[in-house]
């Protein structure tokens, strides 16, 4: 990672900064005539696209010291406005809000790290640009193992995939073992997460992939890997179901792919190891 580490001396804690955000400008696109034709009249009227976002979940969406919305895909959304003739103007909101109001048109799309699942492609669908995993984290000397973690208190991010099927299952399989539940602890943010892994409140935490890759990088050496990344899956940025923005953001995000723009952009934030060669709509296959 090229990020680096901004901690409350006190505290032990984990803090975005803005020296958590790359040096130089955000990678730009250029305008496709073709493609931006496409776009909805409403949408190509209002020059802008709506978008949902929940914050901190660095390196993917999080605030810089000027309270800028920035990072991993908070800079591709921009540079598919960039492709599309509009700005993406980013509104903060509940996780698990986000979905509904895309589906009730407050935004036009969601882009907050969500993972592309059959459950919520009966609500939404999902335009592909990333594959993540699920990865735990400890601390340092203090191993823990995720495929057996019965008893221990696990933290995780509120309405994430960890929370609301990895960690119930996981539990799940201890009780028909006859063994103690996992204690799943839920916090509002990945920091607060994070914090209480530092801190000794928890055992351990599980996240996507690169937001514990990240959150070990800026740990002072004080959080480690609990075994490899396991159960990938593709990232999409959320469009209400059926909607034609759907294609459009589709075909935009195939041409940074293929132009090099979005590898720039995943070179700039470290976040190589799970990119894609191909956009799809509803990619899910669990």
């Amino acid at each position: 990672m090229t990020a680096f580490l901004a901690l409350g001396a006190l505290s032990g804690c984990v803090v975005n900064t803005e020296s958590t955000v790359p040096p130089g400008e955000r990678v730009r696109a250029e305008k496709v005539d073709e493609i931006a034709a496409q776009l909805p009249a409403p949408l190509a009227a209002a020059g802008q696209l709506k978008v949902g976002v929940n914050v901190p979940y660095a390196p993917n969406e999080f605030k810089d010291d000027s309270g800028a919305i920035v990072g991993f895909a908070v800079e591709l959304v921009d540079a598919l406005g960039d492709v599309l003739g509009v700005d993406a103007v980013f509104n903060e909101s509940d996780f698990d809000r986000i979905i509904p109001a895309v589906q009730a048109g407050t935004f036009d799309m969601g882009s907050s790290s969500f993972t592309d699942t059959l459950e919520r492609e009966q609500s939404v669908d999902f335009v592909t640009y990333y594959s993540a995993g699920v990865q735990w984290a400890q601390r340092v000397g203090e191993p823990v193992d995720p495929a057996d973690a019965c008893g221990m208190r696990v933290a995780v991010q509120t309405t994430t995939i960890e929370d609301l099927e990895e960690i119930p299952a996981k539990s799940q399989a201890c009780l028909d073992a006859g063994r103690p539940p996992i204690d799943k602890v839920k916090y509002d943010s990945q920091d607060e997460a994070a914090n209480a892994l530092i801190l000794g409140r928890v055992d351990a935490l599980s996240a996507d992939s690169p937001v514990t890759a990240y959150v070990i990088a800026r740990s002072d050496e004080r959080l480690e890997a609990a075994g490899p990344v396991f159960d990938a899956a593709p990232y999409g940025f959320v469009v209400a179901k059926g909607s034609p923005l759907g294609p459009v953001l589709q075909q935009a995000m195939q041409h940074l792919i293929d132009t090099g723009v979005y590898g720039r952009v995943a070179e700039r934030w470290s976040m190589e190891d799970g990119t894609v060669t191909t956009s799809q709509i509803n990619a899910a296959t669990s």
